[in-house]
């Protein structure tokens, strides 16, 4: 039997050290998280090496890549949020790339684990609490309450304003987690078949065409995806940014 779920297990590759008796160990997360950093860096860095006049395509790619986020920072956070533009932009590159490279057979999928889609939610969750403070003090407390509410139903919209603020972690990352998780469990599911059916004979080997078919348009889909994903990691991460830029208003 084929076990989708068997994709998703990080398996330790070495041990680094131990700090209290907790093993440090380097894993196979780890590995795909370097190999993340390391083609993000070659794009970036060798697409801007020759900074030629008429743009080849890995020039293109890295020019594209960085208007586009910073289009997308604009039109959401404003001009004032291209202060964030490292940080919005090493998040959409490093979930986009961790999320093709997963679609690659016999590869491991970082975004498909909770604890990093939850790692990168609340560096998100934080630089926004922190920097809503550090900029407007205790008037980042507007956020909370919108304007034009009538007074008998403020103390409701207030703690629904709150509640959903503190919510904000846990969608942002989920929303990433199950989407990658789902994707290629399904993946797995149809392309199992393939080979069970192919041992059944020549009947099989028609009955194969199906769920071929299937992994096909999921790997077509799943690439979509992959792109999605990082941007509504991204656009929802400038959005979050706006409030701590423009508390209240």
């Amino acid at each position: 039997m084929i076990d989708p779920i068997h994709q998703f297990n990080i398996e330790k590759i070495f041990t680094i050290g131990h700090i209290g008796g907790q093993e440090i160990a380097f894993t196979n997360s780890s590995a795909y998280m370097l190999v993340a950093v390391a083609v993000i860096s070659l794009l970036m860095i060798g697409g801007v090496a020759g900074r030629q006049m008429v743009p080849g395509r890995i020039q293109s790619l890295a020019e594209i890549s960085y208007e586009f986020v910073a289009g997308t920072i604009r039109s959401t956070a404003g001009v004032e949020g291209l202060k964030f533009f490292p940080l919005v932009f090493s998040l959409f590159m490093f979930i986009m790339i961790s999320n093709m490279v997963g679609i690659i057979p016999y590869t491991f999928t970082i975004t498909s684990h909770l604890i990093v889609t939850a790692a990168l939610a609340l560096l998100v969750f934080l630089t926004v609490l922190i920097y809503g403070f550090y900029r407007n003090g205790l008037g980042f407390f507007k956020i909370f309450v919108p304007s034009g509410v009538p007074v008998f139903i403020l103390p409701l919209v207030v703690f629904i304003e709150v509640f959903s603020f503190f919510l904000r972690p846990i969608s942002h990352s989920v929303r990433l987690f199950a989407n990658m998780l789902a994707g290629h469990i399904a993946l797995k599911v149809f392309a199992s078949f393939i080979p069970l059916l192919a041992g059944l004979g020549i009947a099989g080997y028609f009955g194969a065409v199906l769920p071929l078919g299937m992994v096909i348009a999921l790997t077509a889909l799943e690439l979509l995806v992959a792109f999605l994903q990082a941007y509504v990691f991204a656009i929802l991460t400038c959005i979050y940014l706006n409030d701590a830029l423009h508390a209240g208003h």
